[in-house]
């Protein structure tokens, strides 16, 4: 097997893209240094130079680096829809091509060997800082991750977000849609890729180069290892967030050293989210959060049980905007389907003039909130009137994100307690191997 190169969608759907080449780039019959921006104009993409002097126009425009150049790109959204969602300068190697996606509209496409490309992500995921038995744990992750998805890419395999419509009902997942013009993008939908400046890497490189070409297998099979930032005690199973089926090493486990059962019933997943078990993810360490999470992940304190709170009539604006439908008078929110962890699959959302029941995991986080819950692991309290209508909707939640695969927080604890990469990648992923492929 060769070191696969990918296609990283940096910037999409942007009206104007704009940046530096830092260093000389080859393009169509010339060579181009320094500022440039590209604009839509008559169907294709137009690149203009540091003067403002149109340089090129075409449906696509690729820039190829002489000597090992970089590029910067200015105003680049990351964090898309998530709670700290902001823009921001980020630099990068290897080759930019600017694509005309149509409606006036623009994407920016990295292309990078596997190895380079997980340079950055590491560190875009986690600080560089972290114990480096994390790191490599993780680069093993992310890397198996990318090459399964690649390989299912090349097979026919998902690729698209998949909805299930049935009255009364809405079902809706997500995996790689609307990425045919690149391989993955570069924000938490798919890995986090935010460059090559300003952010401590050191440990980061240290762990990619130490596990070049390492994958973790299961039954011959590269491993499409999902993970998450903190599991809120137990680890979830696959189907909760994707398709109906058993992936044997996407199934929950406990974080921690101690089995705790999995929640069956509403009574169960009360219990859980309201009590505080001793699990790894939960760390109130701030110099260990300080060492393992970048710092606009710092931000977000009460990630292993938060708490949301809205009056009904917000919470029914919330889900007008988010969901496009009119509920009417909000009166319930019930769990149907819940996974191990806690998280609901599908959730039944109940008003005057609609009642739908919706899932999964992403799709539940999307309505309830102006960008994201923290995840869907919560129980539902309601504060009602005399006349028994609701007033106001408070979730107590546990955990952030989908809580399949590795827990990135309880992971870094595992390492700073001297847990190896193997180590942690066996406790989270049952009954895989690790292979050097290349």
């Amino acid at each position: 097997m060769e070191e696969p190169r990918i296609k990283v969608g940096i910037c999409d759907g942007y009206p104007e893209i704009r940046g530096r080449l830092n260093g000389i780039y080859r393009t169509v019959g010339l060579t181009l240094t320094g500022e440039f921006s590209v604009r839509s104009s008559g169907g294709v993409a137009v690149l203009y130079d540091a003067f403002g002097r149109e340089v090129l126009r075409a449906p696509e425009i690729p820039l190829f680096p002489e000597n090992g150049g970089t590029f910067t790109l200015r105003e680049v959204t990351i964090g898309v829809q998530f709670h700290w969602q902001r823009k921001e300068e980020e630099t990068f190697g290897g080759s930019l091509v600017i694509l005309h996606r149509g409606e006036g509209l623009l994407t920016a496409v990295n292309e990078i060997p596997v190895e380079d490309y997980l340079l950055s992500v590491v560190p875009s995921e986690m600080s560089g800082e972290a114990p480096l038995e994390f790191l490599k744990a993780h680069a093993i992750a992310s890397r198996s991750w990318l090459v399964a998805m690649l390989i299912r890419g090349k097979q026919g395999a998902g690729g698209a977000a998949t909805v299930r419509r049935r009255e009364g009902e809405f079902i809706r997942w997500y995996d790689r849609e609307d990425h045919d013009r690149f391989d993955v993008c570069a924000d938490d939908h798919c890995q986090r890729y935010q460059g090559i400046n300003g952010r401590p890497s050191g440990r980061a490189t240290e762990a990619v180069r130490q596990t070049r070409g390492v994958f973790l297998i299961r039954d011959g099979q590269i491993c499409d290892a999902r993970y998450h930032k903190a599991c809120g005690g137990l680890t979830e199973d696959y189907a909760t967030s994707w398709e109906d089926r058993s992936v044997p090493y996407l199934c929950h486990v406990s974080d921690s050293n101690h089995p705790y059962p999995p929640a069956r019933t509403e009574a169960d997943a009360e219990r859980w989210i309201l009590s505080c078990p001793d699990v790894y993810c939960h760390t109130q360490d701030p110099r260990l959060l300080k060492r393992i999470l970048p710092d606009y992940d710092r931000e977000t304190s009460d990630f292993f049980r938060w708490q949301v709170s809205h009056t009904r009539q917000e919470l029914e604006q919330i889900l007008r905007e988010k969901s496009g439908i009119d509920f009417g008078v909000l009166s319930g929110l019930i769990p149907l389907e819940r996974g191990p962890s806690g998280r609901i699959r599908l959730l039944r959302i109940v008003g005057s003039k609609a009642t739908i029941a919706v899932g999964k995991e992403l799709e539940i986080r999307r309505w309830l909130s102006p960008s994201h819950l923290y995840s869907s692991a919560f129980i539902v309290s309601v504060a009602r009137d005399p006349a028994g209508v609701p007033t106001r909707f408070t979730l107590y939640g546990a955990g952030w994100g989908h809580g399949v695969g590795l827990c990135q927080i309880g992971a870094a604890v595992m390492a700073a307690r001297g847990f190896t990469a193997e180590e942690i990648l066996r406790h989270y992923f049952r009954g895989t191997a690790l292979v050097k492929r290349y």
